[in-house]
């Protein structure tokens, strides 16, 4: 790791770059497969399964007994880990929900919005280096719990066919409605367009490395929506001198054996401490299995040492970290300065581990910066926001002039005539007709699948 010290606000730019890959390049590579894929459905899919993971597959889809024989062989204890995560998971994110509240704007006229889930989503879950079944469970919860009616999910296989068994029992677990068998770039593909076996979604979900990262980003330009821009994982470490050296050390370990694009980086205010978090970096990484990927790690990640914790922090919210640890004596009373973050970890026995297993919270989170305007997923991240409004005709009579001036200034006659018709209509609010049915806040209609609007105002 480098190690800086009181690094000048010039400078900043610099001890915060994030690694970098040659984008032009990735982008050419990651649509020459997608085109593939959408060109030439199952087809092109079995072929670069074949090609990227070695597996050659008779079908894609897993069918339902291979999915209850590969989870009966997840171990006790493991199953057991699964579900105490699972209850806690569940028990954060069901806190989430929205409930239905009616506003009356002005007499006779009310306003309310209601939650839909998004009806069909696509959960991504990495297998390679790392199956990530963890990331399943905060994936598929929050989604069943939005009320989503389609959850599949794409992992990539074995060379042998196979997914991971705890894959398979987390899928299970949280009600996901088709397993396929194809990872990568492909699988991102056959989300976005559709293909003969995988259906399309509406939304795309899920972790993945800088191709899969860009094929996100890439499909979305076709109407396809994905949870948010996100690269490698990352942690940041804010500590005085009262942080511990070897659990600073193990936190940092922890999110560089993510693979050798991760960064990891220290702020503190003790030049004491940096040098002992420096040491025990490599006392710790010389023990770590994935001892090679952690090592390509670090060595685009950094310990800064800063004059104050005023300084410190400023430069902790301009990097706004996927996941920020407060190491300090005092970090609940800190939390309060936190400005950017996907996630934050308070004190010196709340590694970020926990975050990322089972203590409740979501691990899918903005990276590279990306804390600055986006939230990690939550419900909401699964559910589409309608708003519904119903006037009686005594509201409309309340009402109506507004909207009728409002519309003339604008131009739009059109807006103004289909209120103005309504009022001088026979029996109309203007002559004292009886006023309507109340509004039903739970229904108003079913909602519509489709691509969300552009933002206009109509």
């Amino acid at each position: 790791m480098q190690l800086l010290f009181h690094p000048t606000r010039e400078e900043w730019s610099q001890v915060l770059r994030r690694p970098s890959a040659d984008e032009a390049a990735l982008r050419t590579k990651v649509a020459e497969v997608l085109s593939e894929v959408r060109d030439f459905g199952d087809a092109a899919v079995l072929r670069l399964t074949e090609r990227f993971d070695g597996a050659r597959i008779a079908r894609l889809v897993l069918p339902p007994e291979e999915i209850a024989e590969g989870a009966a062989r997840v171990p006790a204890e493991l199953a057991a880990a699964i579900d105490l995560a699972r209850a806690n998971i569940t028990a954060f994110h069901e806190q989430q929900l929205d409930r239905v509240n009616v506003v009356e704007t002005m007499p006779g006229v009310r306003c309310w919005r209601k939650s839909v889930g998004i009806e069909r989503v696509g959960l991504y879950i990495p297998g390679g280096t790392a199956p990530l079944f963890s990331t399943l469970l905060m994936l598929g919860i929050p989604a069943r719990l939005a009320g989503c009616r389609e959850i599949i999910l794409c992992s990539p296989p074995d060379p042998s066919g196979n997914l991971h068994p705890a894959i398979l029992y987390a899928a299970r677990a949280v009600g996901i409605t088709s397993v396929f068998r194809v990872g990568g770039v492909q699988a991102i593909g056959a989300m976005a367009f559709g293909t003969e076996s995988i259906p399309r979604v509406y939304k795309i979900f899920g972790p993945g490395n800088q191709y899969v990262t860009c094929a996100k980003q890439l499909v979305q330009q076709n109407g396809v929506a994905i949870d948010m821009p996100a690269g490698p994982s990352e942690v940041c470490v804010l500590a005085d001198d009262s942080a511990i050296p070897r659990f600073v050390a193990a936190d940092l370990l922890s999110q560089a054996e993510h693979g050798t694009d991760s960064q990891v980086l220290l702020v503190t205010t003790s030049e004491t401490l940096a040098g002992e978090v420096m040491n025990e970096v490599q006392v710790q990484l010389s023990a770590l299995p994935r001892k090679d990927l952690a090592a390509a790690a670090l060595v685009h990640s950094r310990i800064v040492v800063m004059g104050g914790m005023d300084e410190a922090f400023e430069l902790v919210n301009a990097y706004a970290p996927e996941h920020l640890i407060i190491a300090c004596a005092d970090a609940e009373f800190l939390a309060s300065r936190v400005v950017n973050a996907g996630s934050v970890f308070l004190g010196h026995y709340s590694p970020e581990s926990v975050g990322d297993y089972a203590s409740g919270t979501n691990h899918t989170l903005p990276t590279n910066g990306y804390a600055r305007a986006y939230s990690g997923v939550s419900v909401d991240s699964f559910v589409k926001k309608i708003t519904f409004q119903q006037l009686t005709p005594g509201g409309l009579k309340n009402l109506g002039p507004t909207v009728i001036t409002l519309a003339e200034a604008e131009g739009l006659l059109g807006h103004a005539r289909a209120v103005a018709v309504r009022l001088s209509a026979p029996g109309g609010p203007t002559s004292g007709a009886a006023p309507g049915g109340s509004p039903t806040p739970g229904g108003g209609g079913a909602a519509t699948s489709g691509a969300r609007g552009t933002g206009g105002a109509e």
